[in-house]
């Protein structure tokens, strides 16, 4: 079955105009619907979820703009983290470039892989020569990648589906790549496309996809939400998404003036600009997944058996994983490897300001982790 047309039936998904959110509409084409939806309370949140009478995906907790401190320590972060963001997205770009001949597609998960696709594009472009279209669409876990989004990207100005390239911004456990690879093949099989599901990740803690690196380093777009990710909201998926929709998100204007995602971007794209230029020759070789993969699985062990945490989504290591814990669950506590690394400095804040548990182990292979408290009265 050819993949041409996949979706255009009288009830298939046909937007007037692509969204982008606050990026330009050449940046990034969003295949998610704009909604509103009431906020739920961060406690009330994780009851309704540990109790099993509501998947995450269908509700928001409130998303507040940054405390002044915190913005400072983001400032810092950037400053020290930004050259080696940009060195790994010249090197991604240019192992994306290795394994794709023809024209590229990047998808990027949203939302943290939005910002990560943004910039591949213009790194892409401007110093491989490589025009590239780019979408963003939802990956929710439990639920999958949206199919919609899926089929009508293939079908948008007849994209070819072996130039697709999956992007997100790092792993944690893996689970999302997973993921992604459960539903692209029920994809595949069901509309008889040969979707690459490979995930392609600046740096690959849990050893799950192609990246230039494994380090658990502080990716500074990590640690902000919608203001550096287009003013988006994570993706949503309840009963105000008919079966013909794409995802959902909601769109947070009353933080424009707030708005960092396309500051971010040309910032980060002055430091690849001067890696070129001071020689740096790209590198199409990506790390090899194996010691991430066997560290990874050895950490999630012992950490479970320590706290004894029956539930594995409750262990969320590295960095990044670690924050999305402090800015949208409920911890249990937060574990650094050392309190005085500039790349926790954003955490610790966070955990003052919750009033969270943080602790120190000289030992732990990753910089950070976070454990989600389990709600007894769920």
């Amino acid at each position: 079955m050819s993949h041409r047309n996949l979706h255009r039936t009288a009830a298939g998904p046909k937007p007037a105009a692509f969204f982008s959110g606050s990026y330009r509409l050449e940046d990034v084409k969003f295949l998610l619907k704009p909604i509103s939806i009431e906020p739920i309370g961060i406690a009330e949140k994780e009851r309704l979820i540990q109790s099993g009478r509501r998947h995450y995906s269908e509700m928001l907790s409130p998303e507040n703009l940054p405390s002044p401190r915190y913005m400072d320590i983001f400032r810092e972060a950037f400053a020290l983290n930004r050259r080696r963001m940009a060195l790994d997205l010249l090197n991604l770009a240019a192992i994306i470039g290795a394994r794709r001949n023809g024209e590229i597609t990047l998808v990027s998960l949203a939302r943290a892989g939005t910002p990560i696709g943004v910039a591949l594009k213009h790194v892409l472009r401007r110093f491989f020569g490589r025009d590239a279209e780019h979408y963003s669409i939802s990956i929710i876990r439990d639920r999958g990648v949206d199919a919609n989004a899926l089929r009508f990207m293939l079908d948008d100005e007849a994209r070819s589906e072996g130039g697709i390239v999956f992007v997100d911004g790092w792993s944690g456990k893996g689970v999302i790549a997973r993921e992604l690879h459960k539903y692209a093949h029920d994809f595949n099989a069901c509309h008889g496309t040969r979707l690459d599901s490979t995930l392609f990740v600046l740096t690959d803690l849990a050893g799950v996809g192609i990246a230039p690196s494994d380090d658990d380093y502080l990716i500074p777009s990590s640690i902000l939400n919608s203001t550096v990710s287009g003013l988006i909201s994570r993706s949503i998926l309840n009963g105000q998404i008919g079966p013909n929709d794409f995802h959902a998100c909601v769109y947070y204007r009353e933080f424009e003036p707030h708005d960092l995602s396309a500051w971010f971007i040309e910032e980060i794209l002055k430091d690849v600009s001067e890696w070129v230029n001071q020689g740096h020759t790209p590198s199409p070789t990506p790390v090899d997944p194996e010691s991430g993969h066997s560290r990874s699985q050895r950490l999630l062990e012992d950490i479970r058996t320590r706290f004894g945490i029956a539930e594995h989504n409750f262990v969320k290591p590295g960095i990044g994983e670690a924050t999305r814990v402090l800015l949208r669950r409920v911890p249990e506590r937060v574990i650094v490897r050392d309190e005085k690394d500039p790349a926790v400095a954003h955490l610790l804040q966070l955990a003052r300001e919750k009033g969270v548990v943080w602790t120190t182990e000289t030992a732990l292979p990753y910089r950070a982790v976070s454990l989600i408290k389990g709600i007894t009265d769920a």
